[in-house]
């Protein structure tokens, strides 16, 4: 009775997707051909994803795939990758259902990959299965990339605001865009897996919300402290911090909530901002004792002429007497808002060239 009942579903939910009479290859979460990269739970039915960056690979023979997913809040958006190139962007909702990926592709290999391009503050992603085209077939799970980088930085590094070209600096989910990030596009030039431990707003010792990154940074669920990520899941060659833009701000404003939780009635002196940085720094090498370190910061007004917060790093950078953490700060852009999409092209371009000088990938 159970054989039945299995092949009836089988058949009802093929004849959902349109193919009842070809073979269907389904590769669930937990399948050893998928390659997830981030920091992802594993439950037993599901793959989630919280934060910005978050991405799934399959390599397969067909013509199309799509996946079922389920989104927490419908507001997260998501890139798709083919063969290297951006050929969708598909928005969810917060029903179970299956997505087109990609289709009509030319029969043959091809490499497909699903990339979370929102941050966490917009809610978890599950991620079910893919369901390939008719009479596709799976290849060998993609192999790792040749290098690894994490950054940990705040909305320039999740690409807030960078797809609104009105001027508005919007930042909910339609106008966020990871994929174009600074960041992303420095990975990419590199082949490096990429982990993006970031959050708009997030500062290191005061942020615009009642979270810090010293308090953020060893999470796996970002909304639960009781979550922690096990570092040994993924170790970076480099990490990239660029952090205290939302710090420079903060400090100013004394009737800031945020700023009476955490530091009363009076700012912090520039010890206490040194002593913080270095601080997170030194919790970052001893999780990474082998990484390369780049303490960056910008493009915003924290590196505009006379800004005290790049000598605030220099400091906290010096005083570990490291050979392997550098500073490196990215030149004010002078305009308004977050960085537009050139913007971002214009920092990747301006790290691509130092990593290239100091460690010279």
């Amino acid at each position: 009775m159970r054989k039945i009942c299995s092949v009836v579903l089988f058949l009802i939910f093929a004849a959902g997707l349109g193919c009842s009479n070809a073979q269907i290859a389904v590769l669930k979460s937990k399948d050893s051909h998928i390659r997830y990269t981030g920091r992802i739970n594993m439950t037993d039915e599901a793959a989630e994803l919280y934060w910005t960056g978050s991405s799934i690979r399959i390599n397969f023979n067909g013509t199309g795939a799509s996946a079922m997913l389920q989104d927490e809040r419908g507001e997260n958006y998501f890139t798709v990758i083919v063969d290297g190139k951006v050929i969708n962007t598909i928005h969810l909702d917060n029903t179970k259902r299956v997505y087109t990926l990609a289709e009509d592709l030319p029969a043959g290999a091809h490499s497909l990959e699903l990339f979370k391009r929102t941050e966490w503050e917009m809610g978890k992603t599950i991620f079910y299965q893919f369901i390939l085209a008719k009479e596709a077939t799976v290849l060998p799970v993609p192999p790792a990339k040749k290098h690894r980088i994490e950054f940990f930085g705040n909305s320039i590094t999740c690409g807030y605001a960078v797809e609104d070209t009105t001027g508005k600096d919007r930042g909910s989910a339609p106008y966020e865009n990871g994929y174009i990030s600074y960041a992303a596009i420095t990975a990419r030039h590199f082949d490096a897996d990429y982990v993006c431990t970031s959050k708009s707003g997030i500062g290191v010792l005061v942020s615009w919300f009642p979270l810090i990154m010293p308090e953020m940074y060893n999470r796996l669920d970002p909304t639960d402290p009781t979550s922690l990520w096990d570092f040994s899941k993924y170790t970076p060659e480099l990490v990239v911090i660029n952090l205290f833009q939302n710090d420079s701000w903060i400090v100013q404003q004394p009737n800031n909530q945020q700023f009476k939780e955490r530091f009363g009635t009076k700012a912090p002196e520039p010890d206490q901002i040194i002593k913080a940085y270095r601080e997170f720094v030194k919790n970052i090498r001893k999780k990474y004792p082998k990484a390369q370190i780049i303490c960056a910061l910008g493009s915003m007004d924290a590196t505009k002429e006379g800004s005290p917060w790049p000598g605030y790093i220099e400091k906290a950078v010096a005083s570990l007497n490291d050979k392997t953490i550098y500073t490196h700060f990215f030149p004010f852009k002078n305009t308004p808002g977050h960085p537009s999409a050139k913007e971002q092209q214009a920092m990747a371009d301006d790290l691509i060239g130092f990593i290239d000088k100091q460690l010279k990938w």
